[in-house]
């Protein structure tokens, strides 16, 4: 933790001292712990996923739905005992799997609770994309299912929404070394056990890059499951940008759609609803 390089920012400060780009120290703090019945159908089944939200972020999307958490960091402090003593009550309640919100940037905590309890359900890593290739080999042994985002492709905007030009790059890089780590998917019953899937959101005004991304998966990762997203809805700092200060419309979704069907790549969609402050968490509730 004195030179933390958790996260493709490699900032190396010393995180018992002071905070990184993330907010974070060297504590684990967490937002919110819930059932959570809206992930993918083989992530939540009937019984929901067993979500921890972890607070503060290392990637900070100006339009983030969940900007009271990675950019406002509400949360709590705890410790890995504590949060090992979580993981078991979420096992316990019944829930398919455990599922690390956001976690990247308390790798070193997650893995320290882990070792004091590991649950023998499925744990996920509910992830932006944006770690080193480092913490992914880190948590190799402890992680059954990546839940990976993959954002963006063009290096411009992922600078302009995400102040990380090197998105694609490393996020790209992270999930072919874990399709390497699990290369088969293994689903059960209607449930993932072990393996990938990839997610994207399809933003407003950006259906070119989205298709890229498409392109990208067909060549190096044809069989990976894919979620693509149409829940977009303006947030946080989007009214600053004309261009995504709007919900998706139909067209652009079916634009997207009809390349991955056009690609015959395997995956989930989402119907235009889903675009609804509904889903999502209230991170102003105990």
């Amino acid at each position: 933790m004195d030179k933390c390089n958790n996260c493709a920012r490699n900032c190396k400060i010393d995180r018992k001292k002071t905070y990184g780009y993330c907010k974070a120290n060297n504590l684990c703090k967490i937002a919110k712990v819930m059932t959570h019945y809206w992930e993918e159908p083989i992530i939540s089944g009937h019984s929901g996923s067993g979500a921890i939200f972890f607070s503060n972020c290392n990637l900070r999307c100006v339009y983030c739905q969940n900007y009271q958490i990675s950019h406002n960091g509400i949360g709590i402090e705890i410790s890995a005992n504590e949060l090992a003593k979580i993981f078991q009550d979420l096992e316990n309640s019944g829930v398919h799997n455990i599922n690390l919100v956001t976690p990247t940037h308390y790798v070193d905590q997650i893995i320290e609770a882990l070792k004091i309890y590991k649950p023998s359900i499925p744990i996920v890593w509910n992830t932006n994309g944006y770690e080193s290739t480092g913490t992914i080999e880190k948590i190799r042994d402890y992680i059954d299912i990546y839940l990976f985002d993959l954002k963006y492709y063009d290096s411009n905007i992922s600078k302009k929404y995400s102040d990380a030009s090197d998105y694609f790059e490393t996020a790209s890089k992270n999930i072919l070394f874990a399709r390497n780590i699990i290369p088969t998917d293994i689903i059960t019953n209607g449930l993932m056990q072990k393996g990938i899937i990839v997610r994207h959101l399809v933003l407003p005004n950006n259906t070119n890059d989205s298709i890229n991304i498409l392109k990208w998966i067909k060549e190096y990762i044809p069989n990976t499951i894919i979620s693509l997203m149409s829940q977009y809805v303006p947030y946080y700092k989007a009214n600053n940008y004309t261009e995504i200060n709007r919900k998706l419309n139909k067209l652009e979704y079916k634009r997207v759609l009809s390349m991955c069907q056009d690609l015959n790549l395997n995956g989930f969609m989402q119907d235009m609803d889903s675009a609804d402050e509904i889903y999502i968490p209230n991170f102003n509730e105990d």
